[in-house]
């Protein structure tokens, strides 16, 4: 599932009209108590009410401006308040969608070991340990592990992808989940999840929003804002008695007006609909976070552990070069080779076949007209080959051809010139295997993983991060050196081994860095458990999904680079949105202060620069602007700050000039444009 399939406009009318009630819903108190901040506006805002229902009652004159200022200060909580619906109302659109594909299966209990004995019962009855049957057409009824059997499994409720994946016991590969459907075969399964925290439960309990919690950092955030706001109350408290000394008085909704410009409502309003929307765009990557914590520690990560197989490599050894012996082409070597390899459905064996078709022009040859009889790699014999038109031909590890090949003696030269050939391959990363035909040595096929287009750039683009990557492998280092060279990585970790990672990732943390890692594995378990940000392969083992603290439902292991560039977009924003945020409330302090003591000292005209019309409108401007701010922000809270890899001084810069210097403009203009639009239609 693309990311831009799953991504929903901010503009979407399934997800604004919903908003809307929610923001009004979202004003019971213990909803709002969650944000400090819009919480004492939503209480100013109620004090304010009342002091208006009040004047009415009493007949005060001018109840005009009361009631705009006490209108706005509602609409600024209720535009907080639909900035997190909206952020919300994107990830209730993909449970939905979740919870459609989740129905009330029935499930096989087995009663024996073998697949005749079984009872139909309701899968919510389920318990952890049962052993159920799963066939062609089933659905299976509930997260498990399969402990007999294989088979073809249609995991597109939960990936989006229509292609089926292979579910196996005895593997990495042997962790199911509740509501894909079995295509065909059959498989046993031990159910190890209980009613309602099964994984599509706990999905669905995400993307909604319902589990997340406050990171670190945004609950050092809410404090700190918390803690400006009291100093603020404080400070706004101790003006009326400065008025009253200057031989006036301040109306209190004019108080309230400058506390709510004064404290920063702007972030406060945003801030949990930036979480949200963090931990939103890991779904729409089809990655799921268990916590906002591990999404937030993604932005900070110091360390990256990739393994090479699959992430940094294809995958797959391609053959790269033909290498012939001295009196051999390289068309006879790559003749015998396609021949011994057309029948080889290996990723490499068919490798060999194009690249003598591509660049010596053999094409495959109808093997059934010529008789020939196929021989099937194997453990033991560690070659492959066939046997054409009274022709052996062989091919395979270099010591086993010469040893079919009748060439034990070190000291006879084809024998001493493949062996040179092997090693030279060898110490550039390949795999050499050597070709045969009749005990005739012919040369030898360079066999290489192939580094993924772009990956050295990546790399690059994460060292100007401050990421230190790190490749994990199980090949010897000689190998491991030459595919780290070619791919750009930091430093490699060769013939590594559960133990060997585990103290790999304990010595980083040990200087004070986080690191993340990606597995499928049982073994990979107490390394994904101990690293900072785990990600666990959907397609990996219950143990590897338990242990990790995000899964990745495409079970694509380069992802793990796109879901650090996710978590440092979250911090981005989050800094951006914070010094805009302060730095708008600097222009409101040049528009309130004034209007607000100008009657006492009349010098602080001065600070009039943006030349409002009077004071009331100066004051109901800046709290017009204070309430859409927030609604303009909302795309950017959603969508994120565009990613950038730069280091943190150069962040901080950005920031300051782009962020802060906007933050200070653009209020100038806007609350210029209000002043002119409500003194232009009699307003104030």
């Amino acid at each position: 599932m693309s990311p831009s399939k799953k991504t929903a406009s901010v503009l979407d009318a399934r997800i604004l009209l919903p908003a809307m009630g929610s923001a009004f819903r979202k004003l019971n108190p213990r909803s709002l108590a969650r944000n400090p901040v819009m919480f004492v506006v939503a209480l100013v805002a109620a004090l304010t009410t009342v002091l208006l229902a009040r004047d009415i009652a009493a007949g005060a004159p001018d109840i005009g401006f009361s009631f705009q200022l006490v209108l706005w200060l509602w609409f600024t909580v209720l535009f907080a308040n639909f900035a997190e619906a909206v952020a919300e109302g994107r990830g209730k659109a993909q449970a939905d969608a979740l919870r459609r594909t989740r129905t009330e299966t029935q499930a096989k209990l087995l009663s024996g070991d073998g697949r005749d004995h079984y009872r139909a019962v309701p899968g919510t009855s389920l318990k952890v340990g049962d052993v159920v049957l799963v066939e062609a057409g089933d659905i299976i009824p509930s997260d498990g592990e399969v402990i007999e059997g294989v088979a073809s499994v249609n995991e597109a409720a939960i990936t989006g992808e229509s292609a089926p994946v292979i579910r196996e016991s005895g593997g990495d590969r042997s962790a199911v989940t509740g509501g894909t459907q079995v295509l065909s075969d059959w498989i046993r399964v031990r159910i190890t999840a209980a009613p309602g925290s099964t994984f599509l439960d706990r999905m669905i309990a995400l993307v909604e929003g319902a589990e997340r919690k406050k990171t670190p950092n945004e609950i050092a955030l809410n404090i700190l804002l918390a803690g400006m706001t009291l100093i603020f109350t404080f400070a706004v408290i101790t003006i009326p008695s400065f008025a009253a000394y200057a031989g006036g008085s301040i109306p209190v909704i004019v108080l309230v007006a400058l506390f709510v410009s004064l404290i920063p409502t702007t972030i406060g309003a945003l801030l949990s609909a930036i979480g949200i929307a963090g931990m939103d765009r890991l779904v729409r990557f089809n990655v799921l976070a268990m916590s906002g914590r591990a999404v937030e520690a993604a932005g900070d990560v110091d360390t990256l552990l990739l393994d090479k197989t699959g992430t940094i490599t294809l995958g797959n050894r391609q053959a790269a070069a033909f290498r012939p012996l001295a009196g051999v082409t390289e068309q006879d070597l790559a003749d015998a080779a396609q021949l011994a390899s057309l029948a080889d459905e290996t990723p490499e064996g068919r490798s060999i076949v194009v690249l003598a078709k591509e660049k010596y022009g053999i094409r495959g040859r109808d093997m059934a007209a010529l008789q020939a009889r196929f021989v099937p790699f194997t453990a033991q014999s560690r070659m492959s080959g066939v046997d054409v038109g009274g022709a052996v031909i062989r091919k395979g590890a270099v010591d086993a051809v010469l040893a079919h090949a009748g060439r034990p003696a070190a000291a006879a030269e084809p024998v001493r010139e493949i062996r040179a050939i092997a090693d030279e391959i060898a110490r550039t990363g390949g795999t050499p295997l050597a070709v045969a035909r009749d005990g005739r040595l012919l040369g030898v096929i360079h066999l290489k993983d192939i580094v993924k287009g772009g990956i050295r750039e990546r790399f690059a683009e994460l060292r100007r991060m401050g990421i230190r990557t790190v490749m994990v492998t199980g090949d010897n280092p000689m190998t491991a050196a030459a595919i780290a060279a070619e791919a750009g990585v930091d430093d490699f970790l060769a013939q590594a081994t559960p133990e060997d990672k585990l103290r790999l990732i304990r010595e980083e943390q040990a200087k004070g860095k986080l690191v993340a890692m990606c597995g499928d594995g049982t073994n990979d378990a107490p390394a994904l458990a101990q690293s900072d940000v785990g990600v666990a392969m959907n397609t990996g083992t219950v143990a590897a999904r338990e242990a990790g603290n995000m899964v990745d439902l495409d079970s694509d292991p380069t992802k793990l680079i796109e879901i650090v560039e996710i978590g440092k977009q979250l911090l981005m924003t989050r800094g951006a949105l914070t010094t805009f945020s302060i730095a708008n409330d600097v222009a409101k302090y040049f528009a309130i202060i004034p209007a607000m003591f100008l009657a006492f000292y009349p010098q602080l005209g001065a600070l009039n620069v943006m030349g409002l019309a009077t004071p009331q409108s100066a004051i109901l401007s800046a709290i017009i602007f204070n309430a859409l701010i927030i609604v303009a922000l909302i795309p950017l809270a959603l969508k994120g700050v565009g990613y950038r890899a730069v280091g943190a001084g150069a962040l901080l810069s950005r920031n300051l000039l782009v962020y802060g210097a906007g933050g200070v403009i653009i209020p100038f203009i806007g609350i210029k444009a209000i002043d002119l639009a409500i003194t232009a239609v009699g307003l104030a």
